[in-house]
This record gives C-alpha cells, structure tokens and sequence, in this order.
C-alpha cells in the first residue's frame, strides 16, 4: 500500500458519522443534530482514512533500525512540524506532544519560573494547573470586567502592581464562545515583563492561531476538539521555561545518559515526552491541521457565523430562553451558544431534546464552574450549550430552535427524572447499546467475559 502523509481538503471536510439516525423516545427516528462539538468533535472523514493508512506501519519510534519505525519516527516528527505550522510557530519554538489542552497547560504549569495572572472566565484546564504547588511560584486570579476593554485595563493594572511572569487566557470562551483580542493582550504583558500562554481549546477548531503573528507566547490545544478524537493534544512555544524545567514524566526517550547516580535530561520537546508516545494519535492531529489549515483560512468560518447568526435570531423569538454573554462590548466570536430556559433545569432540556428531537448538547457548568456562577447567578449554575462546527447544517439549527419553542409552549412529550444526577427519560425505550459491548453496570459480555 502506498502511505498517504497529505490530504489536502478543497471542500468544506465532511465528518465521519454525518447523517447518522439516531432513535427518538417517541418511536421513529431522526438525523443526529450534533451541537455538543464543543465537547469532542468527530474525527473528519480524511483523518480517518489517513489513520487507516498509518496503521499498518505502526511501530515503534526513536532509536528503531527497523524500516516500519523509521517510518513511524519520520511520522512523528513530521507531524510535529506540521502542528508548529499551524499555529504560526516561531523558528525557535518547540511542539511538545501531550494528552490534550488540560495535560498541555499542566506541563506548561510545572516551567513557568513566577507568578501567574489568569481571569475568571477560563477553563478548569486554564484555571487548576496554576494553583499547584510550583517552587518560587504563585497564581493571581482576576475578575474579568463587564466588557472587553474594561478587562484589558484590570489586566494591565494587575501587571503593574505585582510582577508576573505568565499571563495565560483562553482563546475563546467555551461557554459563550467570545474571542479576546490576543495581540493585545501580548503587547499588555510584554510591555511589563510577562509572557502569554493562550488555551486555544476551542479557538483552534474554528479559526487559526498565529503565534508570530499575534506575539503570544504559548499555545496549547486538544485534537479531540480539533476533529481528530484519538488523544493527543499539543503545547507549542518557547524553548527556554521548557527545556530548563523538571521532565513533566520521567522516563524512557527523555533522557540522553543515566548513571546509577546521575541522569542528563535531554531538551524539549523530549524532555517532557517519556515513554511510548502516541504515534497514533499525533498522526490524526497533524492530519487534523492538513486537512483545517485551508479550511479555516477559507470556508470555515464564513460557514459557521452563518449558523451562529441564525441560532441567535432563531433563540431571540423563543420565550423564556436567556443567552449567556460575558462581555457587553464583545463583537468576535466563534460558534458556541450558551442559554438557560426559564423555569427549566440544563439537564432536564438537553435530556428532552436528546429523547424527542435527536439533539445532542451540553448542559452543567461546563468545567468553567466560576463563570458559571456569575452568568447564572440567579439560578442553579448550569446552562445549556449549542456548537457549531463543519458538520452542523442549516436544518440542525431550526430544529433545536423549534424543538425549544414547542418546549416551552405545549411541554414535553415524554417523562423525565433525575437518575444519578442526570436527567434521563423515564422509561428509556432506546438501544444504548448498539454495537452490543454491554451497558455500564449489566452481566453482558463485556471485556473477557464469556459468550
């Protein structure tokens, strides 16, 4: 067979399970409406394919002779040069390969040699690495103001009072998808000594990052929100916190000499890679940004802000239904929607347009539990949200804004409870298990079990 490294997308990329069916409580069936991309994205159809190419070459990489890991090692290095392009990567700058955003910005956390200042608004992922325990160092969080630039000035006046050596931000809000102008905000911490780290969890997938272009610092960002869901994610940027910091795993691959008594790490990025990488994963990554670099650049996101356009008119005309926004001031944004539903729990809505629309989205705090709190301050904190991605179509968007109508003018069809904490239909007529691997919990052949 013949490896195919590069698969150029000239067409807006189709997703692997687009126009799945999915059963309805009430009997029939109905086109799944994916607007949980936010959450993981399903893999492209040409990341598929390359996966299926790379698979029979799998082998190990680094120190291989044999011609199967010289390929994958050539596979592995150059997806890294490909994630550094995608991102707009400095010449000097290093891509180091990890399990997502999350396990990117705790790697980043353990080099930053000082205080680190985020906002209120991040990520869990953007917001817990900072408060471990890291030798000389101590994190600041700060409320973001009600508008953009109000935020940008408690920013800068922040720096000015404590010095800092990271300022690290999210891209774009995964709760109501508002984007902060990073080229600013990287010229408010250099003008005071502090460099930027950006959680580009969910800017990545919708429009491109430049690092040279914008001035920031680092990136990091998960392939399972960038179309390629095979557990790999990335942090790129400088060099010097990274190669001078402790190794992130100690380990195999991440060393050039051990002694009994003494062990030379090697640099970034292997210092903070040990052990096995997932050659798979870092294979659909890469085939991820092949495939997204023309697209973003292009199509992309022309497509979305259609569809995000058309959500927002669509929820205006519903009663009852609150949009969630940060900012008062913010006019950039990607194609998130967060909304509450008057008089309705988060969890009980997504249950009802999962059960009798074929709906999929998100409801709870979203792993962003302070924001959360101020955007539904006079609820119980949780919110339903709606993305939009390559996959979503103009009739996914009616459907939820009609199904959210019928909701609050005529109710439910179908019984619902809380089971667990979850709101689930009651009863649940439909096969959660159709590829037949056992339900969580029953006595079916499930692993080593026998038939």
């Amino acid at each position: 067979m013949t490896l195919t490294l590069d698969r150029p997308a000239t067409t807006l990329p189709r997703p692997v399970g687009a126009g799945t069916q999915v059963p309805l409580v009430t009997c029939g069936r109905a086109e799944y409406a994916n607007l949980d991309l936010a959450a993981s994205a399903p893999a492209l159809e040409a990341v598929a394919a390359h996966v299926a190419d790379v698979l029979p070459l799998l082998s190990s990489v680094h120190r291989g002779a044999g011609y199967l890991s010289q390929v994958s090692t050539a596979l592995l290095e150059r997806a890294r040069e490909c994630v550094g392009e995608f991102v707009g990567a400095r010449a000097t700058d290093v891509v180091v390969f990890t399990r997502n955003t999350t396990d990117a910005l705790n790697l980043l956390a353990t080099a930053v040699p000082g205080r680190v200042l985020c906002l209120d608004v991040e990520h869990h992922a953007n917001l817990l690495p900072w408060r471990s325990a890291r030798p000389g160092a101590a994190h600041r969080t700060i409320c973001a103001e009600a508008t953009v630039e109000g935020t940008l000035a408690a920013l800068a006046s922040a720096l000015c009072t404590t010095p800092t050596a990271l300022v690290t931000v999210t891209g774009a809000s995964n709760v109501t998808g508002e984007v902060l102008p990073l080229e600013r905000i990287a010229a408010i911490a250099h003008a005071a000594g502090a460099r930027v780290a950006v959680d580009a969890a969910q800017l990545a997938p919708h429009r491109r990052v430049d690092l040279t272009a914008t001035g920031v610092d680092y990136v990091a960002f998960s392939g399972h929100k960038l179309y390629a869901p095979y557990g790999a994610g990335a942090l790129i940027g400088r060099r010097d916190w990274l190669d001078a910091a402790a190794p992130y795993l100690a380990g195999g691959g991440a060393v050039t000499q051990v002694d009994l008594d003494d062990v030379t790490w090697a640099p970034a990025p292997h210092r903070h890679e040990a052990g096995t990488p997932n050659v798979l994963g870092v294979a659909a990554l890469a085939q991820a940004c092949r495939t997204l670099a023309p697209v973003l650049d292009g199509p992309g996101p022309e497509h979305e802000r259609a569809l995000l356009d058309r959500l927002a008119a669509g929820l205006a005309t519903v009663p009852g239904v609150t949009p969630l926004r940060i900012w008062s001031d913010s006019d950039d944004r990607v194609a998130v929607q967060s909304f509450t539903v008057a008089d309705r729990p988060a969890g009980f809505v997504a249950a009802y347009l999962s059960a009798e629309h074929g709906i999929g989205v998100r409801d709870g705090r979203f792993c962003a539990h302070p924001l959360l709190q101020r955007l539904c301050a006079d609820g119980d904190g949780t919110a339903v949200r709606a993305s939009i991605g390559l996959g979503t179509t103009a009739e996914h968007v009616d459907r939820l804004v009609e199904a959210l109508r019928e909701l609050v003018t005529r109710g439910p069809r179908w019984t619902y409870a809380a089971v667990g904490g979850r709101w689930t239909a009651t009863p649940d007529p439909r096969d959660l298990d159709p590829l037949g691997v056992g339900t969580p919990g029953s006595a079916g052949t499930g692993c080593g079990a026998r038939a």
